[in-house]
């Protein structure tokens, strides 16, 4: 292992060598854009009911661009610390824009006869008083599962309990989706600036039967002339993701629209987002996986309904794993929560290696990316600028609203994350080709900049190159790729690594690598490596690396860079290389410790501290996987 450690200047020069290096002839050097695929705007039922009634898409991109815009609910200016570089508006497909046209009073919709349209004169009236009362929530409640328990693995989409029919209280919806949608496919193109700011259109496909979680966010790269030619596909269509992925097909094949969608919170999902059968309980099969891998190149692996990379309980080695746990189904009623390997991200990699060995395709050959989920329409993955994910649990004095003691309430929330994207252009074909080659990674909000390159041999001195990226794209490949044994093999796996701090953030802690695979008993295996870290601190006899020191003040909120490193490139051997084990790597790069936004409101609050949630947090990054595979 050889490591660079950096201080001020070489800090700024290495920042100078990835961001501003002229573009090379041979090989564009590419750019990182950070954004959020993730957002949501008063169009979402969910949002509207929970006090956002003035942040639509024109608002929401106008604060990712660094624009101060009006607060949805304490109607203060508030702006971004710093701007976007893209965004996708993605409101739930599921009533879209319903509940604000009817507090608009400009519902459209077909006549229902006199039964059906007092019921729906019923249903708009209590939608009004609740807003009215202040009890958006309450209302909100009715669309989500209701007490949905139940024993062993059946498919919950049949399950009795699973009863989806109060979507439909409003009758017919479909004009008022319609106009909605145009409305967000309008601001996406009046907003989308290529080179300077990329505004992706798409929605959120929300299924969750029995609490199950299936989200996806459903991303396409095309403009409005594409996208006016469908509507989005939405779980009250179904709730199953094989529909969704074959409504995609079609589409593509009847208007030409490309899409891709991204799973997020499988940290919720009762064992089912990435499990070894299909949501119906059959055997994957080498046709499921091989649709599931086209559709779904990327995850969300953190956002503010916490993080699903691992957990303590499947990964008992891991000294990092419990960050940001999330605890709470999206449903009325408790179910006591319990991690199982189908609902997170490491899990899922190595299940990915055995079904591969089964079927001759691996479904979870995914890359990673963070986003936020914000409804207020204000994307903020900043601590200390956290809006909160409802525009009702924005404030510190509020957070206790959106809860009570059974559910997630606002001091549950993390202040995350971000996509960051690397690409030789920012514009919409650009941003989703990097989604698609899975050349993405993610972080929890602060802006650090990483790569990643395996090979089997780079040049003496690699990692301290001028040309640090062309040498990584010449010799190896980047994150998200594959790497193929051939006769070089026989020596171990190098990996190139570059980390540098948030230029605004906390120094660096360390960096790591996790590896998994599988070995030729079939049992699957992982581990966590530090390959870099800053000070003088060595590894013990177990080969764990000491904490590094604490700067937080936890009366004040402030932290100090008196610690860390500003930066890390690390060329790194893998010790225990196997050439006949299928295996993945990625590297995961850690802050040093600093405030968690619960920190700051319960200091602004006068508390001891907060109610629920942890002062302090170790931000950190993801890159995307490289896999290698034997001849």
């Amino acid at each position: 292992m050889i490591t660079i450690k950096n201080k001020t200047v070489p800090y700024l020069f290495f920042l100078f060598l990835i961001i501003a290096t002229p573009k090379n002839e041979a090989n564009e050097l590419k750019n990182v854009y950070f954004g959020d695929t993730h957002l949501h705007t008063y169009y979402s039922f969910d949002a509207f009911l929970n006090n956002n009634h003035s942040i639509g898409p024109d608002a929401a991109y106008r604060w990712a661009k660094g624009q101060p815009v009006i607060h949805p609910f304490n109607r203060t200016r508030v702006q971004i610390n710093t701007p976007l570089d893209f965004l996708v508006v993605a409101d739930h497909a599921e009533m879209l824009g319903v509940m604000k046209s009817i507090r608009d009073d400009n519902f459209l919709g077909d006549d229902l006869g006199i039964i059906g349209n007092l019921k729906r004169w019923y249903a708009f009236r209590s939608m009004n008083q609740a807003v009215d009362d202040g009890t958006g929530l309450a209302f909100f409640r009715q669309f989500v599962p209701q007490n949905p328990n139940f024993e062993g693995h059946p498919d919950p989409v049949k399950l009795p309990g699973n009863n989806i029919s109060d979507l439909a209280i409003f009758g017919d919806t479909r004009m008022t989706i319609e106009r909605t949608w145009l409305d967000i496919v309008d601001s996406a193109d009046k907003h989308n600036e290529p080179e300077k700011f990329t505004a992706l259109i798409g929605w959120e496909w929300s299924s969750v039967p029995m609490g199950v979680n299936l989200h996806r966010v459903v991303v396409s790269p095309h403009g409005g002339d594409i996208a006016k030619s469908y509507l989005p596909f939405g779980s009250d269509q179904s709730q199953y993701p094989q529909d969704l992925w074959e409504w995609l097909e079609d589409t593509r094949n009847k208007t030409g629209a490309e899409f891709l969608a991204i799973p997020h919170n499988s940290n919720i999902s009762k064992g089912y987002m990435f499990d070894r059968t299909t949501l119906e309980g059959d055997q994957i099969t080498t046709s499921y996986a091989e649709t599931r891998l086209a559709w779904e190149p990327i995850v969300e692996v953190t956002q503010i309904k916490g993080d699903s990379e691992t957990h303590s309980k499947l990964s008992p080695n891991d000294d990092f794993a419990d960050f940001e746990n999330y605890e709470y189904y999206i449903q009325v009623g408790k179910t006591e929560f319990m991690p199982r390997e189908a609902d997170f991200i490491r899990p899922a990699l190595k299940a990915g290696l055995e079904i591969e060995k089964s079927v001759g395709v691996n479904p979870y050959k995914f890359g990673l990316i963070g986003s936020t989920d914000s409804h207020s329409g204000l994307s903020s993955p900043e601590e200390s600028n956290f809006l909160g994910k409802f525009a009702t649990d924005s404030t510190p004095e509020t957070k206790q609203r959106l809860g009570g003691q059974l559910s997630a309430n606002g001091w549950d929330m993390s202040a995350s994350g971000l996509a960051a994207v690397w690409a030789e252009h920012n514009t919409r074909e650009e941003i989703f080709a990097a989604f698609k080659r899975r050349e993405v990674y993610a972080t929890s909000g602060p802006r650090i900049i990483l790569q990643l390159y395996a090979g089997w041999f780079f040049p003496e001195g690699a990692e301290a190159s001028n040309d640090f990226s062309n040498i990584g794209s010449e010799y190896g490949v980047p994150m998200g790729g594959e790497l193929v044994a051939t006769s070089e093999a026989q020596n171990s796996i190098s990996i190139l690594i570059s980390a540098i701090k948030d230029p605004k953030g906390a120094n660096l802690d360390r960096v790591q690598i996790v590896k998994g695979w599988i070995d030729e008993q079939s049992q699957l295996h992982e581990k966590v490596y530090d390959v870099a870290w800053s000070g003088n601190r060595e590894t013990n006899d177990i080969g764990k690396l000491s904490p590094i020191t604490n700067t937080v003040d936890l009366k004040s909120g402030r932290y100090e860079n008196s610690v860390g490193d500003e930066s890390f490139t690390v060329k790194w051997i893998d010790p225990d290389f196997n050439v006949s084990q299928k295996s993945f790597y990625y590297a995961r790069v850690l802050e040093i410790p600093t405030p968690r936004n619960t920190l700051f409101d319960s200091i602004a609050l006068q508390l001891d501290g907060p109610p629920r949630g942890a002062k302090i947090i170790q931000e950190r990054a993801y890159s995307s996987p490289i896999w290698y595979h034997p001849k």
